[in-house]
């Protein structure tokens, strides 16, 4: 398939990985409270019955809700994924365009809560649901001892 241009306000991803390396190309827009991530689903992205499948549907909201928690938390925040659950409503197919808009942000000192919705050209196709740990950057140096 032809590489269709991304909707207005997508850029190339900022953040690549080995496991997206063969999803690519990745577009991501940042908004001022989150990360929305998008793709136009072709082959590589399928499962042997032509639809998107859904383990690529799931760890790319699991890194559009993280992005979105780091993006809160200041962009310093180191975060693991503790809990991860996706509904699936919908199939997603081939051309489409997929994008998923993380819609609720609670972030904490420990903990940080997201919630996503995946949608294929505009429909609904996944929702999702994340915890994640947070944890220190590299260079902050060794935990304070407790109080």
């Amino acid at each position: 398939m032809a590489e269709l241009s991304p909707p207005e306000g997508f850029e190339r991803h900022f953040r690549q990985s080995p496991l997206t390396e063969p999803w690519e190309p990745l577009y991501s827009r940042r908004l001022g409270d989150r990360v929305v991530l998008g793709l136009r689903a072709d082959a590589p992205h399928t499962n042997s019955r032509g639809m998107v499948h859904g383990g690529l549907i799931s760890a790319l909201a699991d890194n559009a809700m993280g992005l979105s928690c780091s993006q809160q938390l200041g962009g310093a925040a180191r975060l693991v994924t503790v809990n991860l659950n996706v509904d699936f409503l919908a199939s997603a197919q081939i051309g489409q365009w997929i994008e998923i808009d993380t819609v609720f942000v609670k972030t904490g000192g420990t903990l940080s809560f997201a919630q996503a919705f995946v949608t294929a050209d505009g429909q609904p196709c996944a929702r999702a649901n994340a915890v994640f740990r947070t944890g220190r950057p590299p260079d902050a140096g060794p935990a304070a001892p407790p109080a």
